[in-house]
């Protein structure tokens, strides 16, 4: 109690003295709804933020303009005010970069001198998408280096200003981007034809310029996440070698935004596959190395590549010279020494559920650019959701943060794999999957053959490169196991061997602590679940340029939710009544909740998914019932670029998209005693409904007339209800075949965990119980638990053990119940 009083006191400290500077404008949750940015376009997301000049810069970029598009340049001062540069050209630009000797910041295709003086490069000169810049390999006090999404790159020269195209964007293929582009009708095309179809990230060090891609075309791509897909390449000035066929982001090395300052400096890339994060070094003698890492989230997976945004690792004025990574949904601490000689220190520091494209540190603060509001959606349409529409209109906003607030999100908890069900032929032996930072560690291994297999487990103790043998572990033929690695192994890195060719899994799950310190009062004023009566409404985020809030409230008695009028939440966070006869009917033909998009069963909730998957989740009190039956809570909805926010009998969800595999990789947040009513994204705010009727709170925003109000804060800000908890089973008193296998049920990320199992026979039955610790449908045998006729067993799950989703095999048809309880 005294640790969590004073992290309290702590973090209290430091927000206070970070807002008493700017008090006049007006935050909730470090979000400002002045600084909110829109576009007219299917997306806005932040594309990269910059302090220069004493201000900070941000770009906007729409989803795929090569030429231009209704995106701005803002500039925001020290008082958080937002100027609008009257010449931004937009397009789809996150590339930035302080070129030392000239003393100017390139950001998108703008150049700010040390003076604020803004040149724009048009992209009628330079078409592409922006995705990168870097210095010159032979003249870098003269000329940068421009990437594109689509793998142009241009030569710019600082003094002549001259473009001079290397390699052709691939836009330029096509007809209908040509003919708006005159200067490159009759220009001989010269494409560089690498593999991957989204590029990211560009970096040069070490006589080469490092390009990632972590996409791929085509309709497998749209669908599938565990397809071939993305590439990590450099180029020597004269031809391009492919270093590795997999997904990368992030390109960049010690010397960040500026370039690495000496050439034997290491380049650094992050990148993912359908089994962990990726993370590769090179240094300048012996090349490329490759590391595994494991995943707090799943939303960023899928083959096309659009989930992830722009990954970074950035230097944030850490006292210890750290570096700030973010890779798939965690904030991870990345040492600036870090080469393949030197590979230690990357620790986890908390998870988040912000969509982030960059962030750099200003005023004694970390801004983080974000993703917010996607008009469009793109492929995240789901039946849960029902006919509901995105937002009228793409917007997206900064995020501000204190450094402390950075270990103090959610769960470190996290997973991966080095091998899953993988053919070995030749290369025996795995790449280093990241050991250290949990202390609860489990270890999942599958011998897929038929014959006994082993595995040699070795520990890289200091990240040297040198490996110390751990343990060896037989598993049988066509058998599974799984192991508690113990807190007092200690290790940098752990990788496996085999003797034998074959097929083989490997997975890795970890155990972090609830890191996010409760805050219940911050959500006091929204209604409780048993509430009589209380305010609710339908949340609809306005297009056509009217950035407003539509907001259809009325009273939720009983069963019903009877409307009593419409208002309106502009940014100055007034609730207005408004006569919009027009809006109120697309709201009630788009917003509403239908009834029943789930099945409210005794024991669990059952969700079929699109592609008609079964999953079984926790219930929480008997009164989430009603709400979820009829209609009267939101279940999901994007409030976070490509991926849902689920609210599900009690507890929140991040929802990956269906082409990340969706709910076979669900993730709770935390449980709730709420009667949530809908939510949504506004100015980079989450919005929910469903609020008393009275209660004043600096985040309840009530119209004057008392008949409407919403609660405004982060979606980061749910952590704060504590964890999640629940109660129910994959089988409830239900008949089943001997061998017949039952529907998965939620068990990752809950904590104290225990299971009641009864049968009706009168003889005893054997109850397998088997954990998939991913999700990707590799299941592994845990326990057998044998229950004698007439009795039930208790059986409590060890507090290391740690997998997504559980299920249970009985040896014998019969009647049976296995219910969870997650306190």
């Amino acid at each position: 109690m005294i640790k969590e009083n004073i992290k309290i006191l702590f973090l209290g400290i430091s927000f206070l003295s970070s807002n008493l500077l700017f008090a006049q404008q007006k935050s909730f949750s470090g979000i400002y709804p002045n600084l909110a940015m829109y576009n007219d376009e299917g997306e806005c997301g932040t594309g990269a933020v910059v302090p220069w000049n004493d201000k900070l810069y941000v770009i906007t970029y729409g989803p795929h303009l090569p030429i231009g598009s209704s995106d701005k340049l803002y500039i925001i001062d020290k008082s958080k005010k937002q100027h609008v540069y009257e010449g931004s050209v937009g397009g789809t630009p996150a590339n930035r970069m302080i070129h030392k000797e000239t003393n100017s910041l390139f950001i998108g295709p703008y150049v700010i001198d040390n003076k604020g003086v803004v040149t724009t490069i048009s992209p009628f000169d330079m078409p592409g998408r922006h995705t990168g810049l870097a210095r010159h390999l032979t003249d870098p006090k003269k000329k940068i280096y421009f990437a594109t999404m689509e793998e142009g790159f241009y030569e710019y020269d600082l003094t002549s200003k001259k473009i001079t195209e290397l390699y052709t964007d691939v836009n330029l293929k096509s007809e209908s981007y040509l003919k708006k582009l005159p200067k490159y009708q009759n220009k001989k095309q010269n494409f560089a034809d690498l593999f991957g179809a989204h590029g990211k990230g560009v970096y040069s060090g070490q006589g080469v310029l490092v390009y990632s891609n972590n996409g791929e075309s085509g309709e497998k791509a749209l669908k599938q996440y565990d397809i071939p897909a993305g590439s990590l390449s450099e180029w020597d000035g004269k031809s391009w070698k492919l270093v590795r066929r997999n997904q990368f982001v992030e390109v960049t090395g010690p010397g960040g935004i500026y370039g690495n300052n000496a050439d034997n400096d290491a380049i650094w890339a992050t990148g993912w596959d359908h089994k962990s994060v990726l993370l590769a070094v090179r240094d300048s003698k012996k090349g490329w190395s490759f590391y595994r890492l494991p995943k707090a989230s799943r939303s960023y997976d899928g083959a096309h590549g659009w989930n992830t945004e722009w990954p970074r690792i950035r230097e944030i004025g850490d006292s210890n010279g750290d570096y700030l990574m973010t890779m798939h949904g965690m904030f991870w601490k990345f040492p600036k020494s870090f080469t393949s000689s030197n590979a230690k220190g990357i620790r986890p520091r908390s998870s988040y559920l912000k969509v982030i494209g960059d962030f750099a540190k200003w005023n004694n603060q970390l801004v983080f650019g974000c993703d917010d509001s996607a008009q469009k959606e793109f492929l995240n349409k789901r039946k849960i959701k029902g006919n509901l529409e995105g937002a009228g209109q793409s917007n997206s906003n900064l995020w501000f943060v204190d450094e402390a607030q950075l270990d103090y999100f959610g769960s470190t908890t996290a997973e991966g794999a080095v091998w899953i069900n993988d053919s070995l032929t030749e290369n025996l032996v795995s790449e280093p999957f990241l050991l250290a930072g949990w202390k609860k560690r489990n270890i999942w291994l599958k011998n897929h053959n038929n014959k006994p297999a082993k595995f040699d487990l070795e520990v890289d103790l200091v990240g040297n490169g040198k490996w110390t043998p751990y343990k060896s572990i037989n598993v049988a033929a066509n058998h599974s196991i799984s192991e508690e690695m113990p807190v007092d192994i200690k290790g940098e890195w752990i990788r496996i061997k085999v003797s034998d060719s074959g097929n083989y899994s490997a997975m890795f799950s970890y155990q972090g602590e609830n890191l996010a310190i409760k805050e219940l009062d911050l959500f006091n004023n929204l209604s409780k679940i048993g509430d009589n009566e209380y305010l609710g409404a339908y949340l609809y985020a306005l297009g056509n340029n009217q950035r407003k809030l539509g907001v259809l409230s009325g009273k939720i008695q009983g069963e019903t939710f009877n409307t009593t009028g419409y208002y309106e939440l502009n940014s100055d966070m007034e609730l207005k009544p408004v006569n919009n006869s027009g809006t109120v009917e697309i709201i009630k033909k788009n917003f509403e909740i239908p009834n029943d998009l789930v099945s409210v069963e005794e024991s669990s909730v059952l969700v079929v998914d699109d592609l008609g998957r079964r999953w079984r989740f926790p219930k929480s009190k008997a009164a989430f019932d009603k709400l979820t039956r009829n209609g009267l809570t939101r279940l999901a909805r994007e409030v976070a670029t490509e991926r849902d926010l689920m609210n599900l009998h009690g507890t929140f969800f991040e929802l990956p998209a269906e082409n990340a595999d969706g709910f076979a990789k669900v993730r709770p947040i935390a449980s709730h005693d709420m009667a949530i009513h809908d939510f949504a994204s506004y100015r980079g705010l989450l919005v929910l409904s469903g609020v008393n009727p009275k209660g004043d709170q600096d985040n309840i925003i009530r119209s004057e007339d008392g008949k409407a109000a919403v609660w405004v804060g982060a979606i980061d800000d749910l952590w704060k209800l504590g964890k999640p908890t629940g109660k129910g089973g994959p089988l409830s008193n239900t008949s089943v075949k001997a061998n017949e296998v039952s529907d998965p049920y939620l068990f990752g990320f809950y904590d104290k965990r225990n299971i009641e199992l009864s049968h009706n026979l009168q003889e005893a039955v054997d109850f397998k119980i088997q954990l998939d610790p991913s999700g990707n449908g590799e299941w592994f045998d845990y326990k057998t638990v044998k229950v004698l006729g007439n009795k039930s067993e208790h059986f409590v799950f060890p507090s290391n053990v740690e997998a997504r989703w559980m299920r249970v095999i009985l040896n014998k048809a019969c009647k049976a119940s296995a219910i969870l309880t997650y306190e």
